[in-house]
């Protein structure tokens, strides 16, 4: 090679020393993409995005990976998509606020969860979490009335890789100025998940456990739980095997609340199955959820653990000022 080139290429190679004391890429990024999603990222392989169209009836996150490529949730219910087309992955939402529906997506009086504010500094990256800030409305579908104002904080905290990772939800209801807000009694909301159908205990042959050690629905549903663990196959390979648990963080109100489980695949964590919950006018209702998204199927002193660490996390900072009502 003649020398000229070869001096180039070291040029070309070489790294500025005014680079040294640079910070790194960060580990884990909230990545904004093209169609109103952000992509949350490990070593920049996406572990869960958030879509948050504020055309379509809600937000939701899909997919949810472990170390394994398939999602671990779908859209829909595997035998009733369009009965259940609201089954969308993960998700926020509830059956009765203010008597709207906004859980279904066919209801006499009809809800719509509607992204309207994403703060400019709403994106962190860090070595050890992303996180995104948004505020939502939840609106009446037939005027576009404001029934709710919800404040949400998506975090991912990897504990040890893709494996085994934190999805964080913080929620914050206020109702409209001069209003009060009621979630009415049900067993729809505001935590949601659907899970493959290779998980599924019908489908699939997976497994439910909550932290009572009860397990599948015929033990498992509507119980008051901390947590409760959804797992099962996911691929073909010899360690083809995951899940999620979702975590009720004990500071939310009623905490032990009852879990919503089905064999069928789909579970959710109940905030009002038997009695309303009301945030009056000037109010806040403040709730804390969070995925663990796991490889393998955990024995309950596995998932106990990992619980722990949720419930020790410190509350987010509080929220920026935000130019919604």
């Amino acid at each position: 090679m003649p020398a000229p080139v070869v001096a180039a290429l070291v040029i070309l190679t070489a790294v500025p020393s005014c680079f040294a004391a640079e910070p790194l890429v960060p580990r884990v990024q909230a990545v904004p993409l093209p169609g109103e999603v952000t992509s949350f990222r490990l070593d920049d392989r996406e572990l869960v995005a958030l879509h948050h169209d504020p055309r379509a009836m809600r937000p939701f996150w899909y997919p949810l990976r472990s170390s394994h490529e398939p999602s671990l949730t779908r859209m829909g219910h595997p035998h009733d998509p369009v009965g259940h087309s609201h089954h969308t992955s993960a998700w926020i939402s509830h059956n009765a606020v203010d008597g709207i529906d906004f859980w279904g997506d066919r209801a006499k009086r009809q809800g719509r969860i509607v992204t309207v504010e994403i703060p400019r500094d709403a994106h962190v990256d860090g070595a050890d979490a992303a996180s995104l800030r948004v505020v939502n409305h939840w609106l009446d579908a037939a005027d576009g009335t404001i029934v709710a104002i919800e404040r949400r904080r998506t975090e991912v905290r990897p504990i040890a890789g893709p494996g085994d990772w934190l999805l964080v939800v913080d929620l914050e209801f206020t109702p409209p100025p001069g209003r009060s807000l009621t979630f009415g009694a049900t067993g729809f909301g505001p935590i949601g998940v659907r899970m493959a159908r290779s998980i599924g205990v019908h489908d699939g042959g997976g497994r439910i456990l909550n932290s009572a050690g009860e397990r599948n629905e015929q033990e498992v549903f509507r119980r008051p739980a901390a947590w409760c663990d959804y797992a099962g196959r996911i691929t073909n390979d010899a360690d083809g095997f995951g899940g999620i648990a979702i975590f009720n963080h004990p500071g939310n109100p009623r905490h032990p609340t009852a879990f919503h489980v089905r064999d069928d695949g789909w579970m959710g964590c109940c905030l009002s199955l038997d009695d309303p919950v009301t945030v009056a006018d000037g109010d806040t209702l403040r709730l804390r959820y969070a995925l663990w998204v796991h490889d393998g199927i955990p024995d309950a002193a596995a998932v106990e653990r990992r619980w722990d660490i949720f419930a020790a996390l410190p509350p987010p900072e509080p929220a920026p000022a935000s130019k919604s009502p």
